[in-house]
């Protein structure tokens, strides 16, 4: 197993839809267990294959709850079913979310509660995941990694603005800019 270098912002994998999965092979569970490896390494809740520069429908997640229970998984080929968002500006506090993507920085984004997702993982069982809260969020997250929207896409236009002006500042926005977890001295 090994640690991948994370794109950031500007990079066109993670601006295009990814390609769905078609067989589950060595490979691919080689680069599972590196995508979770990442994943913890950065530290992150979830990663998406375009994230690493790989533009296939597969995403890692892992997520501790207050009270201690892992909710730890792979889905290849997602669907997600989310409610409505409720109308109205987020809270920043309770809100907000960051992406290894575009590390070291939060903004606040209003998603739906709740989601439904289905798919399957690499043993070829089915996934159905029905949650709500911060796992919801988690799903939306990364399941919008494979149609090729960040985060930053959805953000309201004065947190868009600020985002604009980091990534000028920082020199991302562009192919190939990328961070590599324990390595560089960057905090998602």
């Amino acid at each position: 197993m090994a640690v991948l270098p994370i794109r950031i912002s500007g990079d066109p994998v993670l601006h295009s839809p990814a390609s769905p999965v078609e067989t589950v092979d060595d490979d691919l569970r080689a680069l599972v267990a590196d995508m979770f490896e990442t994943m913890d390494a950065a530290p992150g809740v979830g990663l998406a294959a375009p994230q690493v520069g790989v533009p296939l429908r597969l995403f890692v997640y892992g997520y501790t709850d207050d009270d201690g229970a892992p909710w730890r998984g792979v889905v290849i080929n997602p669907d997600l079913l989310i409610s409505p968002a409720e109308p109205g500006d987020p809270d920043e506090d309770e809100e907000s979310e960051g992406c290894l993507s575009f590390p070291g920085e939060r903004f606040p984004l209003r998603r739906s509660d709740r989601a439904v997702l289905t798919g399957s993982d690499l043993d070829g069982a089915s996934v159905h995941l029905d949650v709500s809260g911060w796992r919801a969020r988690i799903l939306q997250h990364e399941y919008d990694h494979l149609d090729g929207t960040i985060y930053l896409d959805r953000l309201q236009h004065a947190f868009q603005r600020t985002a604009d002006k980091i990534e000028r500042k920082r020199g991302w926005g562009k192919p190939g800019a990328s961070w590599m977890p324990g390595v560089d001295d960057i905090e998602p």
